[in-house]
């Protein structure tokens, strides 16, 4: 079992483009799975499961206190392995055929505020040094280009043309897009380029965002910026790259940006994904049709 799960891997990198941390995501899920069979069934044998094993399984994960939706991420996991080794013919029928997801609450991502923004970009003391230039650029271009965090911490220093005004990221399946960037960040930019050029011993010299030891940043480095800082201006739960995303395309929204256009600035392959955040615009749209429609002054 271990070389179709090998080759599992293989699939998504090379042939499906997924990132190295949604793949390890995956195995993950299957390995914990294949344990479950081990434990409950003395068998790990994974082309040889029925429904039945899967739905004992979907139990113990809600016992544990695992959600709806995680529950509904694993399963998606077992769902491509089983497609997998459908279309290897390595079994004739997927367990998972007739599976149904379970119903999740729809989870409302609550952006930060305009006022939030201002807080952390113009009130707050960063240091003037190479961590504190760098910090603060890493704010702003989450806020003004929307990317997600596995984009900016891959940006190389080829892909930042400052004289054009133009980042260029690596989004999903490895598709490239072109993001502008207004004046304000490119001085930024500029800044940080001089202090990095004063960072001794780099050793990933092609990212263009590096840690004070000179490696490239990390998942978690980048998480706990984010929250960091945030979390001095606002008392929401999440304080995340994510919140930053989403808030990027709700102000655009709000300031009356066209949805198709965020749609190419996120790189969202389809406009349904994008319309998830004209949820958070409706507060704004009602204000706006409260005050412009005459039959409200009347």
């Amino acid at each position: 079992m271990e070389n179709s799960k090998n080759r599992f891997k293989d699939y998504l990198l090379l042939e499906k483009n997924y990132s190295l941390h949604t793949v390890a995501a995956y195995i993950k899920d299957i390995v914990f799975f294949e344990f479950f069979l081990s434990s409950n069934y003395n068998d790990d044998n994974l082309t040889a499961v029925n429904y039945s094993q899967i739905r004992s399984w979907l139990i113990s994960l809600s016992d544990d206190g695992n959600s709806n939706s995680t529950i509904n991420r694993k399963i998606s996991s077992l769902k491509s392995f089983y497609k997998f080794l459908l279309k290897t013919k390595q079994i004739d029928s997927s367990p998972l055929l007739k599976h149904t997801a379970l119903k999740s609450p729809k989870k409302i991502q609550i952006p930060f505020s305009e006022k939030e923004l201002d807080l952390v970009l113009n009130d707050t003391n960063y240091e003037d040094n190479f961590e504190g230039i760098r910090d603060k650029l890493i704010v702003d271009l989450f806020y003004t280009t929307g990317v997600r965090r596995e984009e900016l911490i891959n940006i190389k220093m080829q892909d930042v043309d400052v004289s054009n005004y133009t980042i260029k990221v690596l989004g999903k399946r490895k598709k490239e897009r072109i993001i502008p960037i207004l004046p304000i960040v490119e001085k930024q930019i500029k800044k940080y380029l001089s202090e990095r050029t004063q960072v001794h011993n780099i050793t990933d010299t092609s990212y263009f965002f590096i840690l004070a030891k000179g490696i490239k940043l990390n998942n978690s480095f980048v998480y706990r910026l984010i929250n960091y800082y945030f979390s001095n201006v606002s008392e929401k739960v999440k304080k995340s790259p994510h919140v930053l995303r989403h808030t990027f395309a709700t102000h655009l929204l709000n300031n009356g940006a066209d949805i198709n256009s965020i749609k190419e600035l996120l790189g969202h392959s389809s406009l349904a994904s994008t319309q998830v955040y004209t949820h958070n615009s409706l507060a704004e749209l009602k204000k706006v049709y409260n005050n412009a429609h005459p039959r409200n002054k009347k």
